[in-house]
């Protein structure tokens, strides 16, 4: 028989109101290859903030609807409007990844039932989930959801940036903002697999952490000498690849041309076209909006391209990506274990002070979703 299930779902309307609500929907039982999930935690990562507020003015959130029904609005300046203009109208559901109980299977999954499962495909922030075993791993018996909630986007996205190294011929990478929790994980394994990893962050506190973690390149981007200090420890590990979650701003350009300085080191005499050593910086996030500058002073062999995790799993061999799993999979408690600051409840999500908090993207506080 069908099941009730509450979701939590973004909308943006022609006339530029977001309009972030729960609603009811069935979802019928399991058929064959599919799991009924009862879920138990979702984290709210930077990667779910992107549909779930879309370009919002984030200073007009405001809370309506009842108690029992809650919405929360904002409105979305005009000019922005054409940028999510195939989701106008749209009820749509949010959530990257998360865990539960699976409490229903088809009847060739029947040995899955009463499992834990972390999963990831959309949808999460709700009650139930109808899923496909691949998009799963079965957690170890005993295992919390809130400890699988987030094994698919933050761990496979810092193996993905490792495998990514060896697939182009990089032997070290640079990684900013590095505190992030998909930043200490970073920090581990290229420790545990050691890979020369320059972590830039903003701010002593954070530089301590890594340093905590046994990171041995930490630059704190505030301080005077950072420029000078990225050069030498680009030159220490010979890092010619970086991964920036920023995205707006100079950050791409500092890294390009302290790589470019580095390299110009090894030339026997000027050229003009700058040094042969190729230079790549991936932007994976957009921490900041605003454009991204670029100050040619890094020559012209380099690139900057976009990262996205699911595309780049797409290159990269099923075998290898197979064993990115097995590995989150037995150092979910370690490597890849995720930290929370605070736990809220669907309900709670649609709160304008909740909201306007976990939509901060601040480092260290990370927020978990309870249905």
């Amino acid at each position: 028989m069908p099941h009730s299930s509450l979701e939590l779902r973004s909308t943006v309307t022609a006339d530029g109101t977001l309009r972030i609500n729960l609603e009811r929907v069935t979802v019928p039982d399991p058929g064959p290859g599919e799991l009924l999930v009862r879920v138990e935690a979702a984290p709210i990562n930077p990667s779910d903030l992107g549909l779930l507020f879309g370009p919002a003015d984030m200073a007009t959130l405001r809370a309506e609807g009842t108690e029992d029904a809650p919405v929360l609005t904002a409105q979305v300046p005009q000019q922005l409007l054409p940028a999510v203009r195939a989701r106008l109208d749209q009820s749509m559901p949010v959530g990257n990844e998360g865990a539960g109980t699976v409490i229903g299977a088809g009847p060739d999954l029947q040995d899955l039932v009463g499992r834990r499962v972390a999963m990831i495909g959309g949808a999460m922030y709700a009650e139930l989930r109808l899923i496909r075993p691949e998009a799963c791993i079965v957690l170890p018996e005993g295992a919390g959801a809130a400890e699988g909630a987030a094994l698919f986007v933050n761990p496979l996205t810092a193996l993905g940036f490792v495998e990514t190294m060896r697939a182009e011929g990089h032997k070290a990478i640079v990684h900013v903002p590095a505190a992030s929790n998909l930043g200490q994980m970073l920090v581990r394994i290229c420790k545990a697999d050691g890979i020369g990893l320059v972590n830039i962050v903003r701010s002593p506190a954070q530089a301590q952490l890594l340093r905590d973690l046994g990171a041995t390149h930490v630059l704190d981007s505030s301080e005077p000498d950072f420029r000078g200090r990225l050069e030498e420890a680009i030159a220490e590990t010979g890092a010619t690849l970086a991964f920036d979650a920023i995205g707006g701003g100079e950050m791409t350009s500092i890294i390009l041309n302290a790589m470019e300085a580095v390299a110009a080191r090894s030339l026997d005499s000027y050229n003009r076209y700058g040094s042969s050593t190729m230079k790549q910086v991936y932007i994976y996030g957009a921490l900041d909006t605003g454009p991204t500058i670029l100050k040619r002073g890094f020559g012209f062999t380099w690139g900057v391209g976009g990262w996205l995790l699911f595309n780049a799993l797409g290159r990269l061999d099923p075998a290898v990506v197979q064993r990115m799993r097995e590995r989150v999979a037995a150092e979910m408690t370690t490597t890849f274990a995720s930290h929370y600051t605070a736990t809220i409840s669907l309900a709670e999500a649609l709160k304008p002070e909740i909201a306007a908090a976990y939509q901060k993207k601040a480092t260290g506080e990370k927020y978990l979703l309870v249905p």
